[in-house]
């Protein structure tokens, strides 16, 4: 057995044997369970409720965007400039949202999924806001290629922060109401 693996395996066993003693020092923080959604209406987080408009607009501009593109038809890309500013304006309430649950919910604040969600959700609106500000100096030429690069760009961005959102509440059960209380 050569140096590297023996000491590969006496690290293994030395991890096995303090795993017990193991803590996680963030967890022994005081607030690391307070979970509960500050912003809620009847105790349902606002933000879990305003994200699905901007996820849903995004990948209507992109399918404006695939539209246009097949079909040559103007209205779709009219639809895209709209779609587009629509999921940036309904975007940045949900991140305002968002943001607010981050700052003053220390359990969720804590959390390194959290700070992962609201970086990437940042970026998605970074592209957003700059997919719509693309069309709005000329919706028409504005499809393609660039645009619907944005689109479908935003879409992958969409779908890894609402990964990393749902994580946050099905795993760590963030923003859930503890009394069950609607």
């Amino acid at each position: 057995m050569s140096d590297t693996s023996r000491e590969k395996v006496m690290e293994k066993e030395l991890v096995e044997a303090n795993s017990d003693d193991l803590v996680d020092p963030v967890e022994q923080q005081p607030n690391f369970y307070r979970l509960e959604s500050r912003i809620a209406l009847a105790g349902h987080p606002i933000h879990a409720m305003l994200v699905s408009f901007p996820i849903a607009l995004t990948a209507c501009v992109l399918g404006a965007d695939t539209f246009y593109w097949w079909t040559g038809d103007l209205f779709w890309a009219r639809a895209g400039l709209w779609a587009a500013g629509t999921a940036f304006l309904f975007g940045v309430v949900a991140g305002i949202t968002g943001t607010v649950e981050l700052l003053s919910v220390p359990g969720i604040r804590q959390r390194s999924a959290s700070w992962t969600h609201f970086i990437v959700a940042v970026m998605l609106l970074s592209i957003l806001g700059m997919n719509w500000g693309y069309r709005l100096l000329g919706y028409e030429e504005a499809v393609l290629p660039f645009g619907i690069m944005f689109s479908a760009f935003a879409v992958g961005f969409a779908g890894f922060t609402g990964w990393h959102g749902g994580k946050l509440v099905f795993e760590y059960q963030i923003g859930v109401s503890s009394t069950g209380s609607s």
